[in-house]
Order: C-alpha cells, then sequence, then structure tokens
C-alpha cells in the first residue's frame, strides 16, 4: 500500500513538473521578437498581438509550409489556448483577477503561434539559401 501511494506521489509530482517546464518553454518562445512579415500577413493593424489573435495566427501556421524535418505543431498549445478560453468565458465578470490571467494566458498562447511562424519562415529562407549555393 506504502508503494502505491508513494508510486501516485511521485506520478503527480512529475506531472506538475512537467507542466511547468512546458509553460516556462511556452512563455520563453512567447517573448521572442516578432517581424512585421508575421504581422502584415495575420493583419495584424496596431503591430501588437493579443490573444484575439490565435486563430488567424494558427490559421497562417498551417498554411506556412514546413520545410524542415523538426516538426513544431500547435497541438498542444491550441488545447491550452482552447481551455483557457473556456475558462475566461466561465470567469467573465465575476472573477477579474482570473479573467486578467486568462488574457495575459491568451496572448501568450497567440505570440507562441506568431514566432513559430516566424521560425518556419527563417527556416525555409536558410533552405532556400543554402540550396542556391549549391
Amino acid at each position: 500500500m506504502f508503494a502505491a501511494m508513494l508510486f501516485a506521489i511521485s506520478i503527480v509530482a512529475l506531472s506538475q513538473f512537467a507542466l511547468y517546464y512546458w509553460r516556462a518553454v511556452l512563455t520563453a518562445v512567447a517573448d521572442q521578437p516578432v517581424s512585421e512579415n508575421v504581422l502584415a500577413a495575420a493583419s495584424i493593424e496596431n503591430r501588437r498581438v493579443t490573444g484575439n489573435d490565435f486563430e488567424t495566427l494558427a490559421g497562417l501556421h498551417e498554411l506556412t509550409l514546413n520545410l524542415t524535418p523538426v516538426s513544431r505543431s500547435l497541438g498542444l498549445v491550441r488545447s491550452y489556448y482552447r481551455v483557457v478560453d473556456a475558462m475566461s468565458a466561465a470567469a467573465g465578470k465575476r472573477m477579474p483577477a482570473l479573467a486578467a490571467w486568462c488574457d495575459q494566458e491568451l496572448t501568450i498562447c497567440a505570440r507562441y503561434a506568431a514566432v513559430q511562424i516566424e521560425y518556419r519562415l527563417r527556416s525555409n529562407l536558410e533552405l532556400a539559401a543554402s540550396m542556391r549555393s549549391c
């Protein structure tokens, strides 16, 4: 019985660590600069990415060719966005602190998608340049 309880606690602790690590990576990537080309392609007028731009950026990410063997999909981020968006809708006006946190998280998701588009475009340009130099 003690072994099973210790195993369960270990799994919970490992899962919590994995979630915190994933969120730290998400935030670190979202802090990267986004080029004007990506913002113009997504038709973001004020040059500031918000949580409302996520669907546009995710659609643009799907349209961008991925010529490298490293796949950077938005699967987990899209799921996280949907969960946080549902929390934001449920919080509404009753819990302004939670609504503000949700808005911040939605913006991080949108910025992450914009940076992933930037990575794809940059890697495609580097690949094209290396093909020309051969």
